[in-house]
């Protein structure tokens, strides 16, 4: 059992509140080659881009139209890939079930999440307590990105949050360390499984 003064949840949402099949979009759905699909991720994902994609500095057509004059024979899997971005998503229910008992019995739920405008709003929607959460900043709002000390600074001062009575779980280890010297309670989650017990342990 933890420590009672903790009132506030605070989660990421890619890889925390859903899980992601972005390869097997590529492979199952779209019928693309194993080795094409991780290379076509690579690119996506890995270029320095993606950064300022989540930081909301870059819409989604330019982020499309870099990538598409890089790897014209990929534009029009890359394409698909963003048109059906919800595809993505992995339904995370029994711990969505879990969060919104914990909001019953008291517990204040936040996001604090990396993400673009454009996939926050594709991903964000089959989670059902959505309209119940205390608060979010989401990087494109506030033009910073985990594990840079400005967002954890905005977000704690924005909800009047007290570091000690916060607990953050994201499945990045920077992003946990640097929430940690926040004074944040934080969790590093390495499957969903792992999370739900983490959140038994809150009551």
């Amino acid at each position: 059992m933890r420590d009672k003064k903790i009132k506030d949840l605070i989660f990421d949402l890619g890889g925390v509140l859903i899980g992601f099949r972005w390869k097997e979009m590529l492979t199952l759905d779209f019928g693309v080659e194993e080795s094409r699909a991780e290379e076509i991720g690579h690119r996506i994902f890995e270029d320095p881009i993606w950064n300022e994609y989540d930081r909301g500095t870059v819409d989604t057509d330019e982020l499309t139209d870099h990538y598409f004059s890089l790897y014209p024979d990929d534009s029009a899997i890359i394409k698909r890939l963003f048109q059906e971005g919800e595809r993505m998503v992995i339904r995370r229910d029994t711990l969505w079930k879990k969060i919104e008992n914990l909001k019953d019995q008291g517990f204040r739920i936040f996001i604090l999440s990396n993400y673009s405008r454009f996939l926050f709003e594709k991903h964000s929607k089959p989670i059902p307590f959505m309209d119940r959460l205390d608060g979010m900043v989401v990087s494109y709002e506030v033009h910073m990105l985990k594990p840079e000390p400005g967002i954890y600074e905005h977000i704690l001062k924005k909800y009047s949050l007290v570091p000690e009575e916060c607990i953050f779980f994201d499945d990045t280890r920077e992003n946990v360390d640097a929430a940690i010297k926040m004074g944040i309670q934080s969790v590093q989650v390495l499957s969903e499984e792992m999370l739900v017990k983490e959140l038994d342990d809150l009551t």
